[in-house]
Parts: C-alpha cells; structure tokens; sequence
C-alpha cells in the first residue's frame, strides 16, 4: 500500500522564486536563505518520494471572485506553471497522479470534507517555489506532484482545526491506495508577514519560533488556536499557517523532527522550513 513516509513545510516568497530564475541565489542578501535548504537538497534525494501532496494557496492566478474553493485538489496529468503577470516562472511542467488523486478525493470526500476536483489549472508560485527550494532547477521534476489548494486568501478560511482534521483524512485516504508508493505531504506558506496597511513588513519571531515548537510537540493544541490570533500575532497572511497543519495531521503524532530552518528577512516576510519523518 501507499505510505507517507515524511511531511515538509516551507515558505513560498515569491522573491524567492524570482532570485533562483535570476540567478541571484549567490548574493549576500539571498545566501543565508538558500544556505537553510543545502541539507534539505541532500535529504530528499535520498528519499526519493515517488509523489508530494502539496498543500499551497492560489494567488488568483487558478482561481479568481467567480469560484473560490475551500479545499481543492488536482486530479489532471499535468499542470504547467501560471503566468503571473511577468510570464511563467521557467520551471517544468508539474506532472500529477490522477489516480491517487481521484483516490484521496473520493475516500476524504466520504469521510465528509467536502473537495473541489480540479481537471485543469495552472500552478503558481505557491507551488513550484517549495519544489524549487527542494529540488533545485531541473529539466524535470523528479516525482509525480498532486496539487491541493486551500483558500487563506479570501474572508472566510478554514479553521485550523479543520485543516488538521483534513490532514487525518488524508493519512487514512493514503494508506487505503493499493500501489506501492513513497509519499511525502508538504505545507507551504507563512510566516508571519503582511503586505497591506499600516502593519505591512509585520515579522514576529517570537511567535513563528514557537508555532514551529508547538508544531512539534504539541499540534493538538495548536490546532484550536482561533483564526484572530493569526491575524494578530502573525499579520494577515500569516493565516497561511493553517495549511501546515494540514500535514502535520497527516503524519503520526511521534513524527520526528529532522530539519528545522528559520530566517528573517527575506522581502519583508520571515522564512520557515521544517522537516519531518514519519514513524512506522
């Protein structure tokens, strides 16, 4: 059967993705965020996970004010990057698994979440970035990627503990796949940081170093922490936190922690990455 066999979350700044394209990853404002993601490189190529469920929000580039899912997920083949104004990022194509795709939607569906099925969209910055810190820039993507979209963008998102209940089903709905297969279960997003409003630059290191703690050793709890305290001790677009959570709760509670990396500033956002294996 398929096993997630570890979980990773890490930011998604956009002018992270922008320094790679531009080869400016060697530059002394970019080193020491690129330096926290050598072991990660190392890690992952000898784990060779044959599929990533990542977990990203849409930046209106799939999804605009006519429909926007709470919890979406891509069952397509293929899913090129998104034009985001300045032309795609020069990345490949992102190649899926419909099969397991379909897999999870039908068995987390049943377990009453209700997913929109997604058979055609584009993929953002929010997506390829986390692949590009993992994998570097190659010619392909060396596994197979199901995208899963969650709206932290648009008033209201899910609850916390929604996403951690979500990362349940998910756990359970992978177990249940007959094929043999390596998965990992990324979220991405965060830290704090806001963008808009007399708060914009907003960077709270006190409360992203002990969401990573909490993160750890207690997700449970962190789990109920209301949406206000979000928007008020990380910014508001520290409500992408949430999407952690949704692999935190698909991970065995004694998951150990391998990796852990955090760096401010990086285009006025605090950068967050974390690794963990998951027990037998």
């Amino acid at each position: 059967m398929a096993r997630i066999t570890a979980g990773v979350t890490t930011s998604h700044v956009p002018a992270i993705g922008a320094a790679i394209d531009l080869g400016k990853t060697g530059e002394d404002y970019w080193k020491p965020v690129f330096a926290g993601y050598e072991f990660s490189k190392k890690w992952i190529r000898k784990q060779k996970p044959d599929v990533i469920l990542l977990v990203y929000n849409d930046h209106a580039c799939a999804f605009d004010m006519k429909i926007i899912p709470t919890f979406a997920i891509g069952c397509a083949g293929e899913f090129k990057p998104s034009d985001e104004g300045w032309g795609p990022r020069p990345v490949p194509v992102v190649k899926g698994y419909p099969e397991l795709g379909w897999h999870i939607a039908q068995s987390v569906i049943q377990d009453d979440f209700d997913l929109t099925v997604i058979n055609e969209m584009t993929v953002d910055h929010g997506l390829t970035i986390p692949l590009s810190l993992m994998f570097g820039q190659p010619v392909e993507w060396p596994c197979r990627v199901i995208p899963f979209a969650v709206n932290v963008v648009v008033y209201p998102p899910p609850s916390g503990q929604r996403c951690y209940n979500l990362g349940k089903a998910i756990r359970k709905a992978i177990a249940s796949f007959d094929e043999d297969l390596n998965v990992q279960v990324w979220g991405t997003g965060g830290m704090s940081h806001q963008l808009q409003g007399p708060r914009a630059g907003l960077i709270n290191r006190e409360f992203d170093q002990r969401f990573l703690d909490r993160l750890r050793n207690d997700a449970d709890g962190l789990a109920r922490m209301p949406h206000i305290d979000y928007v008020r001790e990380a910014g508001s677009e520290g409500i992408e936190l949430v999407m952690w959570l949704i692999m935190r709760g698909a991970l065995n509670p004694d998951a150990k922690e391998v990796h852990r990396f955090y760096h401010v500033p990086a285009s006025n956002t605090a950068v967050g990455h974390v690794i963990y294996e998951n027990s037998d």
